[in-house]
């Protein structure tokens, strides 16, 4: 299980999209839960990157309602 320590608030987040641990932190749900949604309709889609899934954080920001 993931720390707070180990990733920067959400507001503070650069990158365009994060891995599934992070995406899983900041929306308050297991890993494999993310994983399931990748594979159903949800309104948060992910990309992948060299096959691995990425989490658009702008996504990830519209759904929290954080500007």
């Amino acid at each position: 299980m993931q720390t707070a320590t180990q990733f920067p608030p959400l507001e503070q987040v650069t990158k365009p999209a994060v891995d599934t641990e992070a995406a899983a932190y900041y929306l308050n749900r297991r890993p494999q839960t993310l994983r399931i949604w990748a594979m159903r309709e949800h309104p948060i889609r992910p990309i992948r990157i060299h096959g691995r899934l990425a989490w658009p954080v702008a996504d990830i920001k519209r759904v929290l309602g954080v500007a």
